[in-house]
C-alpha cells in the first residue's frame, strides 16, 4: 500500500493497488493515483424507515422525503426503494483469537447467502496482519460459500504479526468499494483489538501527526474513506457487550466523539468504543455476537435491513466548497409515527 499525506489538505493520497489474494497473487486493478473525493459528486444517503411495531415502512416515494445538509434542504435527485442490487463486503478477522468457532461463520455464510436478494453481490476479504481478497464481488452464491470455506486462522509466525482491522477496511474501501453506486456496505467481523494504527485513550491518536507526510494511516484516514464512498459499516464485535453501551447509549450519541474519559471511567474498553465510533461516522450498526443471537441470525438481520432501505442521492447545494465532515439529516414531514435510521455525517475531501 503507497499512501503519501498532503500537507496543505491534510488528504491522504492513495496508489491503487490490489488486495492481496489468499495465495500471495495479486489481481490487477491498475496503477493510477487517485486521491479520494466527493467534490460535486452525486451524494448517496441509505435510510430505513422504522414503523413503532419495529417493522419497515414500505412504499415510500421520494417526495415523502426531505433532506438537509448542515441544515440546508438539498433536492433529492436520485431514489431508490431497494429494487437495485446491494454491494456488500464481508471482511473477517481470521487471527486466532476471533474464530473460535469457524463452522458456525460459514454456517452464518450460507444464511447470508440465502437472506441476501438475487441482484445482491457480495465479497469476502479475511485479514491478520494482510487482507487478502477471497472472493470480487459476485452473485455466484456457490462462490460465496467456497470463499468462506478459505479463510484460514492465522497460525505460529503469522498469528504473531498481529491484525490490522482498520488498514484492511481501509483497503477494501478503496479497492472494492471505487466507482459503485446504490447500497453499500461492510459487513466487519473482529474482536476490534487493532495492532496497526496505535490507537489509545487520547483522541490525537486518531488523526495524522503534524508535519507528517509520510503517508501512515490513521483513524480518520478510515473514517473518512467511508464516509465520503457512502459505505456503512455493520461491525459485528466477538468481545462481550460492556454493560453501558447499550443501544439507546450509542443512539443518544450520534454527533459526538465517542473516545471520552467519561467513557474510559465507564469501563468500555477503547477498542471497542473505536469499533463504534466508526459505525458512527459511516453509519451502520454495531453487534455483539455473545449476546442471545447467532452469527447466522446477525447475518439475516443485516440482509433484512438491507432490503428495507431507500437511497436518497443528491448533489450538494454548496458543491465541493470547504473539505470536512458535513451533517445530514432526513425527514419524513407528517410522520410521526415512524423513525429513520441514516448516517448522520459524510466527509468532502479536499481538491486541488
Amino acid at each position: 500500500m503507497e499512501l503519501r499525506r498532503d500537507l496543505r489538505s491534510g488528504e491522504l493520497e492513495y496508489r491503487r493497488k490490489a488486495v492481496a489474494s489468499n495465495d500471495g497473487t495479486a489481481a490487477p486493478t491498475g496503477d493510477s493515483r487517485a486521491m479520494l473525493r466527493v467534490g460535486v459528486n452525486l451524494v448517496e444517503v441509505n435510510c430505513m424507515v422504522v414503523q413503532a411495531d419495529g417493522l419497515p415502512a414500505r412504499n415510500l416515494r421520494r417526495e415523502d422525503f426531505r433532506l438537509f445538509e448542515d441544515g440546508v434542504l438539498q433536492t433529492v435527485e436520485h431514489f431508490d426503494a431497494s429494487s437495485e442490487g446491494a454491494s456488500v463486503a464481508l471482511v473477517l478477522d481470521a487471527s486466532p483469537s476471533v474464530l473460535r468457532d469457524i463452522g458456525e461463520m460459514k454456517a452464518a455464510a450460507r444464511t447470508l447467502a440465502k437472506a441476501l436478494e438475487e441482484q445482491d453481490e457480495v465479497a469476502v476479504v479475511s485479514f491478520d496482519a494482510d487482507a487478502y481478497l477471497l472472493l470480487p464481488f459476485s452473485r455466484d452464491r456457490a462462490a460465496l460459500e467456497k470463499a468462506i470455506e478459505r479463510v484460514n486462522v492465522a497460525r505460529g509466525a503469522t498469528s504473531k504479526r498481529g491484525s490490522n482491522i482498520y488498514e484492511a477496511v481501509y483497503l477494501v474501501a478503496q479497492e472494492l468499494f471505487r466507482g459503485r453506486r446504490g447500497r453499500k456496505a461492510v459487513v466487519l467481523l473482529t474482536d476490534g483489538q487493532d495492532s496497526g494504527l496505535g490507537l489509545s485513550w487520547s483522541p490525537e491518536s486518531t488523526r495524522p501527526r503534524a508535519g507528517d507526510a509520510s503517508g501512515r494511516l490513521t483513524f480518520e484516514d478510515v473514517a473518512r474513506s467511508l464516509a465520503s464512498a457512502g459505505v456503512e459499516l455493520e461491525a459485528i464485535s466477538t468481545q462481550p457487550r460492556p454493560k453501558a453501551m447499550t443501544d439507546a447509549w450509542l443512539e443518544a450519541r450520534q454527533k459526538e466523539m465517542l473516545i471520552t474519559a467519561k467513557a474510559r471511567e465507564m469501563e468500555i474498553p477503547h477498542y471497542t468504543l473505536y469499533l463504534a465510533e466508526l459505525v458512527r461516522r459511516a453509519g451502520g450498526r454495531m453487534y455483539f455476537l455473545r449476546e442471545l443471537e447467532t452469527l447466522s441470525a446477525i447475518y439475516k438481520r443485516i440482509a433484512e435491513n438491507l432490503r428495507a432501505q431507500y437511497t436518497l442521492g443528491y448533489y450538494p447545494r454548496a458543491g465541493a466548497g470547504k473539505s470536512g465532515w458535513r451533517m445530514l439529516k432526513v425527514e419524513l414531514p407528517g410522520r410521526a409515527d415512524v423513525r429513520v435510521v441514516h448516517r448522520v455525517t459524510y466527509y468532502v475531501t479536499a481538491t486541488p
